[in-house]
Formats: structure tokens, C-alpha cells, sequence
């Protein structure tokens, strides 16, 4: 029985030394895919930075300034000043009284929902704006 248990214990220590191998390489393996990962990863964010700075070289004032004169001939384009902006009370807004017939909304005279729960269904009514 002693020599039983004996081998028992020495192919236990066996198993357990080959699957403590074969993790070890599993490990071993994993790593070096993120390192390699961990190398693209750089190379993405360097192109990125590159990318970036691409983009805000080809974006300068002055160089749009330019395209923008070289192609007004055929996309008529100006730059923006302040005088093209205008204020909200410059606006002119058409009179109620000419607006066409089914566009003109009498005064409120029910009540009106203003929330509901979200399910709720809303009558049709309620869902007119003055």
C-alpha cells in the first residue's frame, strides 16, 4: 500500500510539473503578444501624432487664405468678417396677418401638457404650437 501511494505521489508530481510546463509557455506566449501589441499600439499613436500635425500644417490661415484666392473664380468664396453677422433684431420676421390661412393659430385657450410620463399617450390637441 506504501509503494502504491509512492507512485501515486510521483505521477501526481509529474502531471503537475507538465501542466506547470505547458502553462509556462502558455504565459511565455501571451506576453510576447503583448509586447507586440503594446509595439502597435506606439506605431498607431506616432502615425496618429504625424497624422495631427498633417492636418494642422495643411489647416494654417494663410494657406487657406491662399487656396481660397487661387479658386475664387470658381467657388466665389470671401472670408468671414464681422459685418456679415448680423444681430437678432435685424431680423425680419413676417407678420402674423400674412401668414397663409392654415398656418395661423388662433390664441390658447384650453390647457396645455406640458410633460407627461414618457409612455403617456399625448392627444392631438395637445400637440398643436402656437
Amino acid at each position: 500500500m506504501k509503494s502504491f501511494a509512492f507512485v501515486l505521489s510521483i505521477l501526481a508530481v509529474m502531471g503537475l510539473a507538465f501542466w506547470a510546463y505547458g502553462e509556462n509557455y502558455k504565459t511565455q506566449r501571451a506576453l510576447s503578444e503583448v509586447e507586440s501589441l503594446q509595439g502597435q499600439i506606439g506605431q498607431l499613436r506616432e502615425t496618429r501624432a504625424v497624422l495631427r500635425a498633417e492636418w494642422a500644417y495643411l489647416n494654417r490661415p494663410d494657406r487657406l487664405a491662399d487656396l481660397v484666392g487661387m479658386n475664387f473664380a470658381s467657388l466665389g468664396l470671401v472670408p468671414l468678417a464681422a459685418v456679415q453677422f448680423g444681430r437678432v433684431e435685424q431680423i425680419s420676421y413676417p407678420r402674423p396677418d400674412a401668414l397663409p390661412s392654415e398656418l395661423q393659430l388662433g390664441p390658447i385657450t384650453g390647457a396645455v401638457t406640458v410633460s407627461a410620463p414618457a409612455n403617456a399617450p399625448v392627444p392631438a390637441e395637445d400637440m398643436l404650437i402656437p
